[in-house]
């Protein structure tokens, strides 16, 4: 920072990132942290007619059968699956019934609260209908939402934010917070890449800050400004302004909520804090990684046991830190693949197919499992795996059309003839 006065403007711009992109060094920036697409400041509100949609993907493919699990199918599930499976309702360490045929994994009782408010739901057997199972393949599909085509370049929530009718040249529209800009926010809205609200003071060094937005102003006509370069430097100068006023660190959850303390929690702690905070926030994207079990998968006491108890408490902080706020959002989340119905000789579950979804939110048609359930008879199965009934596009398109307010679903999710589903209440 102490040499950035002797910098040019195109230099300048140079070391603060490229045409869009906000940033100061990865040193100083968590990768967590979530991606972001923001509506207009001055229109608030009023810009978008829907949610905000809260996009959780979890990288490397959850086992969706031992998070919702089909415990009615017997021999089918149980023989399969001789030390992952959970027991049944009622028994030690048994899953939660939800509706005599699916059982919740203990570990997630937290979401009992909203499920049973009708708040959350499941929506069973889906996912991408491309059958691969290359984690790269299946996720660059899957965020583009067009199944087994590479030549499209943009994703779905980035042609969502295109095709709204709702435009605007916010610089806040489309904002990534982390190291990069998920796929599915690709699109026309370029996204700001900003890693991390809590630590863009410079870790506490407000003079640094108050160096940076100076020599921003004395480089570019910040105020009224003449060309490209005046226009990007003007939208950093004011995305750093807004953002130097917001306290992440002093942030406190209403309603006793208690975030993780991992990178999970803090990224939806965040996005919790911007909502309120009214900036006009229209999309968030966090992840959660670590899903791909191949060996001592630890469906109940390892590695599966733990992560599960963690999105479960991000989710469940979430929804009581939101309180009344919930009603105008909409959480969901995804992965790339299920994971096989039969265990493999390692304690542990190999790339599969069929797959579960949640959907939270004060719009959702919650407290039920929705699903067109194919069961596990081995005839059913798809090479080994539960098979597939709902595309997941279907889901999406329920939430983009009736929670978000974008009718536009042919340029979202393009050669793809959407399936209505009876998910979610319209707006």
């Amino acid at each position: 920072m102490t040499k950035i006065a002797t910098l040019n403007r195109r230099d300048f711009l140079g070391a603060m990132g490229s045409v869009g992109v906000l940033g100061a060094s990865k040193s100083l920036f968590p990768a967590w942290m979530p991606r972001l697409a923001f509506r207009d400041v001055e229109q608030s509100q009023s810009a978008a007619p829907g949610d905000v949609l809260v996009n959780i993907f979890l990288r490397g493919g959850i086992d969706g059968l031992s998070v919702i699990v089909p415990y009615s199918e017997g021999g089918n599930y149980y023989d399969a699956r001789p030390s992952q499976a959970l027991a049944e309702p009622g028994r030690a360490g048994g899953v939660l019934d939800l509706d005599g045929q699916f059982g919740l994994h203990p570990t997630m009782a937290a979401l009992r609260d909203p499920f049973d408010a009708g708040d959350l739901l499941f929506v069973h057997a889906t996912g991408s209908i491309d059958p691969s199972r290359s984690h790269f393949d299946a996720m660059q599909f899957m965020e583009a939402g067009v199944p087994g085509d590479k030549t499209l370049s943009t994703g779905w929530i980035g042609r969502h934010l295109q095709s709204a009718a709702w435009q605007n040249n916010s610089p806040f529209r489309a904002v990534g917070m982390g190291a990069m800009v998920p796929a599915a926010l690709r699109g026309p809205v370029s996204p700001l890449s900003i890693r991390s609200i809590a630590d863009f003071h410079f870790k506490g060094r407000q003079d640094e800050l108050r160096r940076l937005q100076q020599t921003l102003a004395m480089l570019y006509t910040v105020d009224a400004p003449t060309d490209a370069l005046d226009t990007q430097a003007g939208l950093v100068f004011e995305t750093l302004d807004m953002l130097s006023k917001m306290d992440a660190v002093g942030y406190r959850p209403e309603n006793n909520a208690v975030y993780p303390e991992t990178e999970f929690g803090l990224g939806l702690r965040q996005v919790a804090q911007l909502i309120k905070a009214d900036v006009g926030l229209e999309v968030a994207c966090v992840d959660l990684g670590g899903w791909d079990t191949h060996e001592n998968q630890g469906t109940t006491d390892g590695e599966f046991n733990a992560l599960l108890g963690e999105l479960a408490a991000g989710m469940s902080a979430f929804y009581a830190d939101m309180g009344e706020h919930m009603a105008h959002i909409s959480v969901v989340t995804m992965s790339e693949f299920g994971r096989r119905l039969q265990e493999n000789a390692s304690r542990g579950t190999d790339h599969g197919h069929g797959n579960v979804m949640f959907l939270m939110g004060g719009g959702m048609k919650g407290g039920q499992v929705y699903t067109d359930w194919p069961t596990l008879a081995p005839a059913a199965l798809n090479d080994g795996d539960l098979a597939i009934t709902t595309d997941y596009r279907d889901v999406l398109a329920a939430v983009v059309s009736r929670r978000l307010g974008n009718p536009a679903l042919d340029q979202i999710f393009p050669n793809h003839s959407v399936t209505a589903l009876d998910l979610v209440h319209s707006i």
